[in-house]
């Protein structure tokens, strides 16, 4: 199921990243998105498309500029995290605001030849308002590529969440 409703209430958060919206239409330089589906503990699922297209962060900029060095693993920016502030992104963030649940490396795939996806599953175990995802390089601490801030999705016991990273490279410009 498609939550129309959902998408609605995420529009300022998207029109945010205006800018991030144009470079991914246009296909010029590098490209973020998450987007969502949330698993219901009933059994259905509800498909909350794009929640964002934010924010590289400079940390992670500088990552991937050290995994070109090979002083860094670049495939190990694959952990899923998400928390509970609302606070807008920032290129300063390192962490997330208050970050909730366990991490959970993501299953890296490509969704084209200069696409870099990751997926993650997580659950929760309390009623919660989710509203920030970070891509991290570790399980814990670890270096921050990315962060969105989103309309909140709200879990509770037995509820989760599948998020979905992908990061696009395009050529020319």
């Amino acid at each position: 199921m498609i939550s129309l409703g959902y998408r609605l209430r995420n529009l300022p958060n998207r029109f945010r990243s205006f800018k991030q919206e144009l470079l991914t239409i246009s296909k010029i330089g590098i490209a973020a998105e998450l987007r969502a589906i949330h698993n219901k503990g009933d059994g259905s699922r509800i498909d909350l498309g794009v929640l964002g297209r934010k924010l590289v962060t400079d940390d992670g900029a500088e990552f991937i500029v050290d995994a070109f060095q090979n002083l860094v693993e670049l495939e190990n920016m694959k952990y899923h995290a998400s928390g509970t502030d609302n606070t807008a992104e920032n290129v300063l963030d390192a962490a997330l605001g208050v970050e909730v649940a366990t991490r959970v490396a993501g299953t890296q795939t490509e969704g084209s030849a200069v696409q870099y996806v990751t997926v993650a599953t997580i659950p929760y175990t309390g009623t919660l308002a989710i509203v920030e995802h970070g891509i991290f390089s570790a399980g814990a601490a670890g270096v921050l590529l990315d962060r969105t801030v989103f309309a909140a999705i709200n879990v509770v016991n037995g509820d989760s969440i599948q998020f979905t990273y992908t990061l696009t490279v395009n050529s020319g410009g």
